[in-house]
């Protein structure tokens, strides 16, 4: 495992996981636009020593549906557990994909959905499931439309209960109408320094955080136990029946 770029204790990274779903519409070994902006991320958490995985979720036989296992409901084939285990074991969870119609692929939108099906489950302390995990969100396109598709993504992310740090977004898109795509010859992406700036700084906070929140033993639980609540609980909100 390479060491990490910073020797003091407190930039250390290399006990961190992080897993990036690329949305493309794309099967391997297709070319991915969004790959290529994947790749200048992982790579500085490589270089950090973080654990690093990518998945292509189109390669991958997700069902339809907001049940943790489609298949107790009805599907064949459900490879979605599978996928859930590597979310729950990753610190930083990045969702990337392309722009289509000024919103996000049906895969970005089926991986979201999935994620949300899982979101009512409850941790060790009776917080929700995603809790103290970190999330960002990459977009790519040659059509407007990214920061949009990053509002619904960050929006999810935070809502089933992951931590977003500042700027956890980056994304790059062509000339307004039909143009050249981030990895085509003479688009200019892979040098766009609005781009590799944003994606710098989105990594590096999505390090920081997950640093932060690993070393504190994530979020406090208090104030914030699904299962507290649902005993009565109420955390001095005006309960009569419970003083």
């Amino acid at each position: 495992m390479p060491m990490p770029m910073h020797a003091d204790a407190a930039f250390r990274y290399d006990d961190l996981r992080a897993l990036y779903i690329n949305c493309t519409l794309k099967p391997t070994p297709e070319r991915s636009h969004t790959q290529g902006l994947i790749d200048i991320s992982t790579g500085i958490m490589e270089r950090q020593g973080v654990q690093v995985e990518v998945l292509r979720a189109v390669d991958i036989d997700i069902a339809t549906g907001v049940w943790p296992d489609m298949t107790e409901h009805g599907w064949e084939t459900d490879q979605w557990p599978v996928i859930y285990s590597k979310v729950m074991a990753a610190d930083i969870l990045t969702l990337a994909g392309p722009v289509w119609l000024g919103d996000n692929s049906s895969v970005m939108k089926k991986v979201i959905e999935r994620l949300y099906a899982c979101s009512s489950i409850l941790n060790e302390r009776g917080q929700y499931a995603y809790y103290g995990r970190v999330g960002g969100c990459l977009i790519t396109g040659n059509e407007d439309g990214a920061k949009h598709c990053a509002m619904n993504v960050l929006y999810s992310l935070q809502h089933l209960g992951y931590v977003i740090p500042p700027q956890a977004d980056a994304g790059w898109v062509g000339p307004a109408g039909p143009g050249p795509s981030y990895l085509d010859p003479g688009s200019g992406g892979p040098a766009n320094d609005f781009t590799n700036r944003n994606t710098t700084f989105m990594t590096w906070n999505q390090l920081h955080m997950a640093r932060m929140l690993k070393d504190a033993g994530g979020i406090p639980a208090h104030g914030n136990q699904r299962s507290e609540w649902d005993a009565g609980c109420r955390f001095d909100f005006e309960n009569p029946e419970h003083r």
